[in-house]
This record gives C-alpha cells, structure tokens and sequence, in this order.
C-alpha cells in the first residue's frame, strides 16, 4: 500500500453514489507534505519526458499541480470553468461533465498560453468517466501541443475514465486506483 492510499484509508469517507470523500486532506482542506510525496512521486514516473507546462482544470487540480510544476521546473496552467472580465482574446475550448458537479462546464484556456509544439504533463485530482481529460486533451489537440503524459491522484478503477483514457494512448499513472468501494461498511479496495 502506498501513501496516498493509506491516507485515504485513514482520513477518507465513501457515500452512496460512488462517491470519495478527502476534502480533509486533497481537495478542500490541503495536506501540502502529501502534495510533496505526490509531486516526488510524479516525478519519478514522468523521468525522462520532456515537459514544458503542467495543465489541469479548476479547482481541485490547481494544488496538486503547483506541486509538480515545482519538480519539473516548469509553469501551470488550469482551464477555467468560467468567463471572467480579466480573459481577454483567443480561448481554446471544450465541453467537460462534472461527475462531482453533474453538470457540464465549457471549460477554456487563453491561445497565449499555450504554445503549438508544447510538452504538456496534464495533473488532476481524480479520475472517473474521464470527461474532464478527454477535455484537456482537446484543448492541447486545439493547440497543437503534445500531451506526454497524465497523471492522477485517485483513480476510480471501476469506472470507464482510466480505460478511455488508456486506450487512447495516453500514458496514464495514477498513484491510488480505487477498485471497489462500499459506502455501507466505508471498505475500499486498491488495485
């Protein structure tokens, strides 16, 4: 069993609906020693690729993705969720369901910063029917970038997202796989 998923067994919490719960610790309420490990741990299995820009979505990524970024020397960039006075010009644009959320964000990243022929790692919090990468994806697509690799936090295993997202050809590592999880008894089974 690896870090984070001892940290998910003590400070986790399964509800019905297939939903994990770690505000305390990942996505709410930040344990920045365990974004560290995190950070270490991408690091290890993105050795080697060359990697220009972190990308993620607003907001549970953004944390773990400063983190990375640090490890690769390189900056972040998050698509935003919504339009705000302060974005201006060009968007790269895609449609992303929100699992946690039910409901579909028209997700953008500004054409300035994000360059064709860039090396993207994209870094997210979790994993399920993988909407939300397949639209980070587009975006690089939209842009002519390389996305080199994806990593996850937590990784719904029974769900579609990591299968979809490995058969596309991604190189996909995420740290915890969830298996099964049962809200009744609060068990949760890793791959």
């Amino acid at each position: 069993m690896n870090f984070l998923e001892e940290r998910i067994i003590k400070d986790g919490i399964v509800r019905e609906g297939n939903v994990l719960k770690v505000d305390s610790f990942l996505n709410h309420q930040i344990d920045v020693p365990l974004l560290e490990q995190m950070g270490a741990e991408f690091k290890k299995r993105f050795a080697g690729k060359e990697i220009t820009k972190i990308l993620t979505i607003e907001a549970s990524g953004i944390g773990i993705a400063c983190i990375v970024a640090r490890y690769f020397n390189v900056p972040v960039l998050f698509a935003k969720k919504s339009q705000s006075v302060n974005v201006d010009g060009d968007k790269y644009c895609a449609d992303v369901y929100s699992f946690t959320h039910k409901c579909t964000n028209h997700v953008f990243v500004s054409k300035k910063y994000i360059e064709k022929g860039e090396k993207i790692l994209i870094i997210d919090d979790f994993l399920a029917n993988g909407a939300a990468l397949l639209g980070l994806t587009e975006i690089c697509r939209q842009a002519q970038a390389e996305v080199v690799g994806i990593g996850i936090a937590i990784e719904k295993g029974f769900q579609d997202g990591g299968k979809i997202i490995r058969e596309k050809g991604f190189q996909l590592e995420s740290i915890a796989i969830v298996d099964t999880m049962d809200a009744k008894t609060g068990k949760i089974t890793f791959r």
